[in-house]
């Protein structure tokens, strides 16, 4: 398998220079791609002093933006997508690299548990993320919004156009791949907690994410929106 890994990155030279020497020690990958999405920091510098790829934003596009321009950059049949933030152990690769080759699923993705939260009020609205989402692709669906996950190039790339500049790129590619069938399968990781200040908004982002979810179960099983909708207006006339 050729592997490529995609980090996002937007001043996260800190957390970068802390844990990108284990990856590398792990040397499993033959392309390690890092998009610095507008940094005013040295993120470029740091990576590309551990051997990386830099492709470099001028100004900010947004974390889905830099993850398709990532992929767009990636040769490998075998893409690995990570957070720089420090929260994903490149340690945990090889076992999400075992599930794929063990059970031929299209996506892997690491699952956090409660204890990788932000806190309690993240983990409160990724469950609710979680259940809402699970009951409109019909699967579990363990870890919607993780940012750590191998995905096989070919089935990604039929799902680039859909995703957000913004966030949520994994809400998107989480319930396109469920809702086109392809096989998704779930690995719990152990995550740190991460150094600096989170790029997510609550209550903007989890409006995001929850458009997202509509988004996609309107392209791919419309009538699970629709119909309760429907039936709702329908008893009230």
């Amino acid at each position: 398998m050729h592997i490529s890994i995609v980090i996002p990155a937007k001043n996260e030279a800190d957390n970068l220079a802390t844990w990108l020497p284990r990856l590398v020690a792990w040397g499993g990958y033959q392309e390690l791609i890092v998009i610095d999405d507008g940094s005013d920091d040295n993120t470029a510098d740091i990576a590309a002093g551990h051997g990386a790829i830099v492709v470099r934003h001028p100004q900010s596009l947004g974390n889905g933006a830099a993850i398709k321009r990532g992929f767009r950059e990636a040769s490998g049949d075998i893409v690995v997508f990570m957070d720089a933030d420090g929260q994903h152990q490149p340690e945990d690769i090889p076992h999400l690299l075992e599930e794929m080759e063990t059970t031929k699923a299209d996506m892997v993705v690491g699952a956090r548990d409660s204890s990788g939260q932000a806190s309690k009020g993240r983990h409160l609205a990724n469950a609710f993320y979680n259940w809402f989402s699970s009951q409109v692709a019909g699967q579990k669906i363990q870890d919607l919004t993780s940012g750590f996950r191998l995905v096989k190039a070919d089935k990604f790339a039929e799902f680039l156009n859909l995703l957000p500049n913004g966030f949520s790129y994994p809400t998107t590619s989480t319930m396109a791949f469920f809702r086109s069938g392809y096989l998704v399968r779930y690995i719990p990781i152990n995550v740190q907690r991460r150094v600096g200040k989170s790029h997510i908004k609550p209550l903007k982002d989890g409006a995001r994410f929850l458009i997202i979810i509509f988004k996609v179960a309107t392209l791919y099983s419309p009538l699970k929106v629709f119909l309760p909708i429907s039936l709702l207006f329908f008893v009230l006339g």
